[in-house]
């Protein structure tokens, strides 16, 4: 491949700047995923992946013990909440890496406070207006005598992270209170509902030439079962400035598209510098990462910090000064299994839940979703 790119470099008239912008992110990403279709010579990840439609991977993070999920939205306003509940207190953890976030209860998961559990974690939409969504959760966790006991009473602990969705749908109907409340109720051990719902319902990606030319995100969720009962799962709304990719192949399954209405890679658009800036804090990818491993609040925060690999493999460009991405990592207990395992894994069943939510989406509110373009 080295030996091409030098021959079209000495051709200067043939290369135009698109196809020039073009070839330097496909290098770009080709010296990341070594192996890849793009090392072997392929100029793109469609063309790698023609005729191999993707699949939505297996499970949803209910699979894991202890763990239920409800969801509530506004299908006409395109936003809502998505509640993890937990059936008792859990250790847990989380990892800010966006520039932009929009986060509650964050600081006492940090190892050196004394709150050790959690009762529910809230991903909701309505950016900072969203997260009133929590005190509904708290409410209803309330009255099932849940929470941090202070003697007089409970106070359930739920932190809650946020995504922008005002730019679709209305601005002025957020999660409030009473969604909270209601997702809360809801929260079972069925299994989790992907695509436009909860939080996930007004999510968009590939927003680097602007919201016109932007794809629909999604809520997404997967998970993987060892041999030995370890149970990791994920759920993540994705809602992010940059695209989506697949990560065996490259493909970019949902980005900012082009006059032409092909995808075209945020690389491309960046270097050209065709649109102004993207508005800080309109952006955001927040996740639940959740096993029963045995795993006290030092080790989630260290997992928490693992899964954000599952955002690097998929989403182009990742954590910048646009997006506000958040991951919290969950442990219920009762298998013995090491950081680095649960780690691990945690970044493969998270970039597969990315993957399953682009899969999952359908267009809403003028944007179009990745089943529309194929």
């Amino acid at each position: 491949m080295a030996k091409d790119w030098k021959d079209e470099g000495q051709v200067a008239p043939a290369v135009s700047r698109r196809k020039f912008l073009q070839r330097t992110a496909m290098l770009g990403l080709a010296a990341a995923v070594p192996g890849s279709f793009l090392a072997a010579g392929s100029a793109t990840g469609q063309e790698a992946s023609e005729g191999k439609k993707p699949k939505l991977a297996g499970g949803t993070i209910v699979d894991v013990p202890g763990v239920k999920v409800g969801q509530v939205q506004n299908e006409e306003a395109l936003t809502g909440c998505t509640v993890i509940v937990l059936e008792k207190g859990s250790s847990c953890g989380v990892d800010v890496r966006g520039s932009a976030p929009g986060t509650r209860e964050t600081d006492l998961l940090n190892p050196i406070n004394s709150v050790q559990e959690v009762n529910a974690v809230v991903l909701t939409g309505g950016s900072a207006y969203g997260l009133d969504a929590a005190s509904g959760v708290m409410r209803y966790m309330e009255e099932q005598g849940q929470g941090y006991n202070v003697g007089v009473g409970v106070v359930p602990i739920v932190p809650a992270a946020v995504i922008f969705d005002l730019s679709i749908g209305s601005a002025k109907i957020r999660p409030d209170q009473q969604m909270g409340y209601e997702a809360a109720r809801l929260a079972s051990k069925q299994p989790v509902q992907q695509g436009n719902v909860g939080a996930g319902t007004g999510a968009t990606v590939g927003k680097m030439a602007g919201m016109k030319r932007a794809m629909k995100g999604g809520l997404g969720t997967a998970s993987r079962r060892l041999p030995n009962g370890l149970v990791v799962g994920a759920i993540v709304a994705v809602n992010a400035v940059g695209e989506v990719r697949l990560p065996s192949t490259g493909e970019i399954l949902a980005g900012a598209r082009g006059e032409d209405g092909n995808i075209r890679d945020s690389l491309s658009w960046m270097i050209d510098a065709a649109t102004p800036p993207v508005p800080a804090g309109t952006n955001t990818t927040i996740a639940v990462v959740a096993s029963n491993a045995n795993l006290n609040k030092v080790q989630a925060n260290k997992v928490a910090q693992m899964a954000h690999n599952g955002l690097a493999k998929t989403i182009h460009p990742v954590h910048t000064m646009s997006d506000g991405d958040t991951i919290f990592a969950i442990a219920t207990g009762g298998v013995d299994a090491s950081v680095n395992l649960v780690g691990t894994l945690s970044v493969e069943v998270l970039a597969e839940a990315v993957v399953n939510a682009i899969l999952s989406a359908k267009g809403a509110g003028g944007v179009p979703a990745y089943q529309d373009l194929r």
